[in-house]
């Protein structure tokens, strides 16, 4: 039977990590989920741009060629699984360090890529999803808002009351009761046929399928979006819901509690820029 799981450690295929780990012991570190489709992957450089902006907000040391080398060496090694769509997660830690918060004074950053099989591209948009608004919400810490970084408990108790609540996902907000986003994803709603996006400059992650809706996909369909404050009184007033993320690309969104949506138009349309674009 071929594997489905995969782990890398430092560029060596392993499944074991030596402890200690910053990662582990204070979530010092940073993410990225990378989505391939033939072993190849989709979007890599608005990855990196992101991950190096959470290394300089981390002040980690230069380590990015050596996490890039590590992350080549992993999907060169995928090669052999030829499987057709593939999750990677690239983990990036302060490796090891002394007992206490106080980084060390000159880290080794330890590098994780872990691979997960997928089945077949869907080229079709995705199921309508249902939301439940999760009683979670993010703090505010504007230093941190928009990298991804690897704290991220917020999101793993609102997942946790979705799953509870027999949803697909479940609506996040701020501690001013503002939209943020949902737990896996970037949230668009469509007021009179202009598309707004939570701000995250409070707290949230500034998704790369999000930097192209909002620069590429959405222009080229002809559509402006707004990075705009919206509370939960927004959905009432939306023709359309749906968000982003790597593994589904765009999905729309068919509910939330009393709320209903059954237009699909914008996300058909920006599905369409998506697929396009990996032609």
């Amino acid at each position: 039977m071929s594997a489905t799981f995969v782990t890398w450690v430092d560029g060596e295929r392993q499944s074991n990590v030596s402890l200690p780990d910053r990662g582990l012991d204070f979530g010092d570190g940073l993410f990225e989920t990378l989505l391939l489709e033939s072993n190849e992957p989709l979007f890599p450089e608005l990855h990196w741009q992101r991950l190096c902006r959470g290394l300089a907000v981390l002040e980690f040391p230069d380590c990015f060629e050596q996490v890039r080398r590590y992350f080549e060496l992993a999907v060169d090694d995928l090669q052999n699984e030829r499987w057709p769509r593939t999750a990677l997660r690239l983990t990036v830690t302060r490796g090891a360090g002394p007992r206490g918060y106080t980084p060390p004074r000159f880290p080794e950053p330890r590098v994780i890529v872990s691979a997960t099989r997928l089945g077949a591209t869907n080229q079709e948009l995705p199921p309508a999803a249902s939301l439940v608004k999760a009683s979670m919400r993010w703090g505010n810490q504007p230093a941190l808002a928009g990298i991804k970084h690897l704290n991220r408990l917020e999101q793993v108790m609102a997942a946790a009351e979705k799953q509870r609540a027999g949803a697909d996902e479940a609506l996040m907000l701020g501690q001013a009761w503002q939209l943020v986003s949902v737990t896996s994803g970037n949230l668009f709603v469509v007021i009179n046929d202009e598309i707004h996006t939570p701000q995250l400059d409070q707290c949230g992650i500034a998704g790369t399928r999000r930097q192209l809706i909002m620069e590429t996909w959405a222009p080229a369909a002809g559509y402006r979006v707004s990075e705009s404050r919206l509370d939960i009184a927004a959905l009432q007033d939306a023709s359309e819901v749906f968000y982003s993320n790597t593994l589904w690309g765009l999905r729309p969104v068919a509910s939330l509690e009393d709320l209903r949506w059954e237009r699909r138009s914008v996300c058909s349309d920006l599905y369409r820029q998506y697929r396009g674009a990996l032609s």
